[in-house]
């Protein structure tokens, strides 16, 4: 059991503390009718953000284990879906009667309708919360999961479509959602590697959609009856599997803790009702550190989501009727990725070094791309997946630094509204280089299409160089701890001079 620089469970003595404006400055502090100056008086942002000083308590419950929980599982069913038509795209290709570019629509569509409806989805996270977010994410990813059911037939390719199209609405009610939950429910010392394992079952399940759709679609193409039974199957295990989170989801999902788990999310609580979602937005625009990294970040994770659409089309163009190990090499970036985002959060946490671990892992996620390229084409398998693996490791792990160093330089705007624009620049940059490198891929060949990616990566190593490292969330954090100190040693003064008063009163 600990306070709010701890993780332990609720039950815990709290403290109070006293914190004025968003980047914490201490204003003053009162003591027995004295008052110690702190740093500056706060600015006129600070001013209308948190108003006059108040008391602040902080608590850290063991529920925040089971939220995350359930939000990275019906995260990870959302992700399986929009890769388990893109990992065996020849078969799908072969059963609807479609081409590649119309089987690449099914991944694109994922990001197409994400930039538009990312605003509306930011907006209705900051004014109902989380609950009511999540319920329309697990729910859409439920309906849309029940309707590739009846899709399974060869003329049915538009319903297909539609059920793709349903689940992509329900991703942006749960991109955003990872630096949020981290931030509601975790303490300062853990809430970096809580965004990370959020961000890891979205992972986990892009992992699950490589591996499972080969085993169970293999590319029986000689047996259309038999495709479509294992088809079914897919489809059907989906579906029963979004049922059951979205019913997890209905049961314990709640909105936040009874007290907030760190001073930089217990000032928040303070900001006006009315505070104006559209003034977020232009200044999450004017802030320049913030505008750099939403073109980088977009840059990398629309490279990832590039790759991941056409990784099937890019081995299969070298190893014919290597599906399975397709999948295979999926997952071994996937989960390199996964295990680079959990170190990736840890070592954040406990340093605070956002933009150096930032720039190091794009450098070598370049680095990766670069030596994935010349390699696909050697012949040999094994080397594939030690080259995707290390290139997941790095490009992956990329997605929550994104994440929490978007916070940190934005706060104390709302962490929804940073992080659904930054899952917005991926979308974009998504299609972009999806499209564009499929068709250079296919007007001329794998290599071109990817070293149209690995000179854009090169052009966001630049723009990372260039982010100012302003960790205003830190701050504010050290700022309420300074508070607490000043005030600790008040009380020390103040007992030390009573004491001295008592022999003299005595004597009297």
């Amino acid at each position: 059991m600990v306070d709010s620089a701890g993780t332990g469970c609720a039950g815990t003595k709290t403290k109070d503390v006293v914190v004025n404006g968003i980047n914490g400055h201490i204003e003053s502090a009162m003591q027995d009718g004295k008052t110690v100056k702190g740093v500056r008086a706060p600015e006129e942002r600070e001013a209308m953000l948190t108003g006059d000083v108040k008391p602040i308590q902080t608590q850290i419950y063991c529920k925040r284990f089971l939220i995350l929980a359930v939000f990275s599982l019906y995260s990870m069913v959302n992700a399986f879906q929009w890769i388990q038509y893109s990992i065996i795209a020849n078969i799908f290709c072969h059963f609807y009667q479609i081409s590649y570019e119309q089987a690449d629509w099914l991944s694109v569509v994922y990001m197409l309708v994400y930039v538009p409806l990312i605003f509306p989805a930011a907006w209705l996270l900051d004014k109902k919360g989380l609950r009511t977010v999540a319920l329309l994410g697990s729910g859409l990813n439920c309906i849309g999961a029940w309707i590739k059911i009846a899709s399974v037939r060869q003329d049915l390719f538009g319903v297909t479509m539609f059920a793709q199209t349903v689940c992509s609405i329900a991703q942006i009610f749960i991109l955003g959602l990872p630096s949020r939950v981290a931030s509601v429910w975790f303490g300062p010392k853990e809430v970096s590697t809580a965004c990370a394992t959020a961000v890891l079952g979205n992972q986990l399940g892009v992992a699950f959609g490589f591996l499972l759709p080969p085993i169970l679609v293999p590319n029986t193409k000689d047996d259309i009856n038999l495709m479509a039974k294992n088809i079914s199957v897919l489809f059907y295990g989906t579906a029963t599997v979004a049922t059951v989170l979205f019913i997890l989801v209905v049961a314990v999902f709640k909105e936040k803790p009874p007290l907030p788990p760190s001073q930089s999310q217990a000032v928040l609580l303070d900001t006006p009702d009315d505070y104006s979602y559209k003034q977020s937005i232009i200044n999450l625009f004017r802030n320049v550190p913030f505008v750099l990294l939403l073109l980088s970040y977009g840059i990398l994770t629309g490279s990832y989501y590039s790759v991941g659409t056409l990784l099937n089309q890019m081995i299969i163009t070298y190893y014919e009727g290597e599906e399975l190990n397709a999948g295979r090499i999926g997952l071994t970036l996937v989960v390199s990725g996964m295990v680079g985002s959990i170190i990736a959060g840890f070592w954040v946490d406990r340093t605070k070094t956002y933009k150096q671990t930032t720039l190091a892992v794009y450098i070598i996620a370049f680095i990766g791309m670069l030596v994935f390229t010349f390699t696909l084409n050697l012949g040999y398998l094994q080397v594939i997946f030690v080259t995707a693996g290390s290139l997941g490791f790095f490009m992956t792990g990329y997605l929550p630094l994104g994440f929490e160093f978007g916070v940190e330089i934005t706060y104390p705007e709302p962490e929804g509204t940073s992080s659904g624009l930054l899952n917005a620049s991926a979308q974009l940059f998504g299609i972009v280089f999806t499209l564009a490198q499929g068709k250079l891929k296919a007007n001329y060949g794998t290599l071109t299409g990817n070293l149209f990616l690995c000179s854009w990566i090169f052009v966001g190593i630049i723009l990372t160089v260039f982010i100012k490292s302003d960790l205003r969330r830190q701050r504010a954090n050290l700022a309420a701890g300074a508070q607490l100190a000043v005030r600790d040693s008040l009380e020390k003064v103040s007992t030390s001079q009573n004491e001295l008063r008592a022999p003299a009163e005595t004597s009297i």
